[in-house]
């Protein structure tokens, strides 16, 4: 009789000579070492869980309801949310069911994704505004501490060998699976790798979950590498390229290609690749005098019609290379010390000229090595990229191949310029958006506040959320200079689900106005205050956990709205109505990305009147970058603002 233990023993030894047979093929491949290519050479397949993922749940109707006229209440007066309660109830009962049936019978026949996937990738690739300010955000690297390291060459190079390392490990299905460990000292462990690779794909999920770890959604990974945002008419098409070999490189508004793999796939040594990038640095061509890169920061059907012509005009070769390109790394003369507005100024949008900003992402170092990243947003939010992010700034500072004494090869040098032909039409194309976006860029107010009278450690010692913190500094900064409530969006990602994208939740609540009410009327007492504190940080925490479970409402009803389209129903009266309208004009449009390798993150604001705030509580300081365009708002106004309200809320926390 066959035992359990003895299946369990037969499929081990079976894995174990699957896993080496793969070993002897890679090292029959690769004449290189093998240790060399990958970043990481994970025991689980990189996709290992993604079969088994739940999904994306579609929450109930009247949850969502319930939930959106929440969100409402601190935003209208009380004749207004009746009306808003009447309405919203005759949806639920009336086209709401319909709407409801359609949307998860449409779900039940696409089981490979979650029911916002696509309406998702549609709404991005359809918006017609310019990519840079408006959706492509900012990721700045934390300087080496080995000032030496931080030479243009030296960490350029260490970033492009780490970042292709990346992404072999992830062709190979090598890179480590995303996981969110519960507790990481009872999963984060060797058994767990052990037994969950063991697990059928088909149940891997659940093996995962019995050691409280939450696998998360893998596919927006590929969308990383080899990968453009091409700009057409009505609707733009994202362009892939899995086996694309060369990166390109813009200096000086000018275009170079050079092959970091070799013919049989394997990565250049560390001193071939320091040596191309060294040849182009010393490259003397002058700077472009019509840098074609601008063109990527203009709306996208004006763009879409200039890339017809140029494609026309002899072009499409170098559009071909620019598109299919691995990443683009930008190699910029600018010096930036520690100079955090020039920084924010520079990595969210710079002058445009030596930019490609329809690339997945662009890696950005200047001349004395301050480096991020900037990113197209259609293809995948912050997890992916900040994953991408965290591991190859770990690999560079603590084992770079790089040193500042390394000498480059002379051999492999494969460096092309791309020479681009520019007719009198095109010329006058790059010169009118430069004028353009120069005027664009010069409307913006960028500033940033570092609190150091509070940490995230500080808050969880008073027993209060740090983002729900952050988040009511954020109320009552707009309330003091405004005196009122505007729609507020902060990002929550749904990457524990199958296609999980990102859902909104809504920090501006009842008990967030009745707090910054009570602050600024100075009729509540420091205790009272403190009481509704911990209210807010009760129920924020509460509607944090909602979003990131698929219990949100805007992406439930959103859906809703497209399934009426799909279906060539009339639009329903709530999605025209007032309220639905002002929720969803975000004039505050936050974001957080917290990481010990981020220095700084953040975004331009999402419409003219609106502020773009990406924030961190960190170990030491809360902060963040405000952005806003100088006719409507001062973000340096907002800063102070908000430092007057940190100080007040630490205040009362402290009493």
């Amino acid at each position: 009789m066959i035992t359990v233990n003895k299946i369990i023993h037969n499929y081990s030894v079976a894995l174990k000579k699957f896993a080496q047979s793969r070993n002897f093929a890679t090292k029959v491949k690769n004449i290189r070492d093998v240790d060399y290519q990958y970043l990481q050479r994970s025991k689980i397949p990189t996709m290992h869980f993604q079969k088994s993922l739940p999904r994306l749940p579609i929450p109930e109707l009247s949850k969502s309801g319930e939930r959106y006229l929440n969100a409402l209440k601190p935003l209208l007066t009380s004749d207004q949310y009746s009306e808003a309660e009447r309405r919203t109830n005759e949806f639920l009962v009336k086209e709401g069911k319909s709407l409801q049936k359609k949307l998860i019978a449409k779900d039940k026949v696409n089981k490979h994704t979650s029911y916002i996937s696509e309406y998702w990738f549609d709404l991005y690739l359809r918006d017609r505004l310019a990519l840079p300010v408006n959706y492509n955000p900012l990721i700045v690297f934390q300087n080496d501490v080995r000032p030496e390291y931080n030479n243009q060459l030296v960490r350029s190079t260490n970033l492009l060998i780490s970042a292709v390392r990346f992404m072999l490990s992830l062709r190979s299905e090598l890179l480590e699976p995303e996981v969110f460990h519960l507790n990481p000292k009872k999963s984060n462990t060797r058994l767990f790798r052990s037994v969950t690779g063991m697990l059928p794909e088909a149940i891997s999920w659940y093996g995962a979950y019995l050691f409280k770890a939450f696998p998360l959604d893998m596919s927006q990974f590929v969308g990383l590498f080899g990968a453009t945002r091409i700009p057409q008419i009505a609707k733009d098409r994202i362009y892939r390229d899995p086996n694309s070999k060369h990166v390109l490189v813009q200096r000086n508004g000018n275009f170079y290609i050079f092959d970091v793999l070799d013919a049989d796939g394997n990565l250049l040594t560390p001193t071939e690749i320091l040596g191309n990038l060294s040849s182009i640095l010393n490259d003397n061509t002058p700077k472009a005098e019509y840098p074609l890169g601008v063109l990527t920061c203009q709306n996208r059907d004006e763009w879409a019609t200039q890339r017809i012509h140029l494609q026309e005009s002899g072009n499409g070769d170098v559009l071909q290379k620019i598109d299919s390109a691995i990443f683009n790394l930008v190699l910029d003369d600018e010096t930036i010390h520690d100079n955090k507005h020039k920084i924010l100024h520079h990595y969210l949008h710079g002058d445009g000229t030596n930019r490609w900003f329809d690339k997945s992402f662009s890696l950005i170092v200047t001349r004395d090595g301050v480096s991020g990243i900037n990113f197209e947003h259609s293809w995948g939010d912050g997890v992916a990229v900040l994953r991408f992010f965290q591991d190859i700034y770990a690999e560079t500072i603590k084992k770079p191949f790089i040193h500042p004494d390394t000498k480059p090869a002379n051999s492999n040098i494969n460096v092309t310029k791309l020479d681009l032909e520019l007719d009198d039409k095109s010329k006058l194309f790059i010169q009118k958006a430069k004028n353009e976006y120069k005027d664009w860029c010069d409307s913006l107010s960028i500033d940033y506040i570092l609190y150091e009278g509070l940490t995230k450690e500080a808050c969880k010692k008073f027993k209060v959320s740090p983002d729900c913190i952050m988040q009511l500094g954020f109320q009552a900064a707009f309330h003091l200079l405004h005196g009122k409530y505007v729609g507020t969006y902060e990002s929550c990602s749904t990457s524990a689900f199958k296609h999980g994208r990102t859902e909104a939740m809504r920090p501006c609540t009842v008990h967030t106005k009745a707090f910054c009410d009570g602050l600024h009327s100075k009729k509540a007492s420091k205790d009272d205050l403190r009481a509704i504190l911990q209210e807010c940080s009760t129920t924020h925490s509460e509607l944090v956990k909602q979003a990131a479970m698929g219990q949100g409402f805007d992406r439930h009803l959103f859906a809703l709205m497209k399934i009426a389209q799909d279906n060539n129903i009339p639009t329903p009266e709530l999605f025209d109505s007032y309220e639905y309208k002002i929720l969803n004009k975000s004039i505050l449009s936050t974001s957080t990305l917290s990481s010990p390798s981020v220095l700084a993150g953040g975004f331009g604001p999402v419409i003219p009147e609106g502020l773009g705030i990406g924030y961190s509580a960190f170990a030491d300081k809360l902060g963040a970058a405000v952005s806003s365009y100088r006719t409507h708002n001062d973000s340096t106004q907002f800063v102070e603002a908000l430092q007057k309200s940190f100080i007040d809320i630490t205040k009362i926390l402290s009493g």
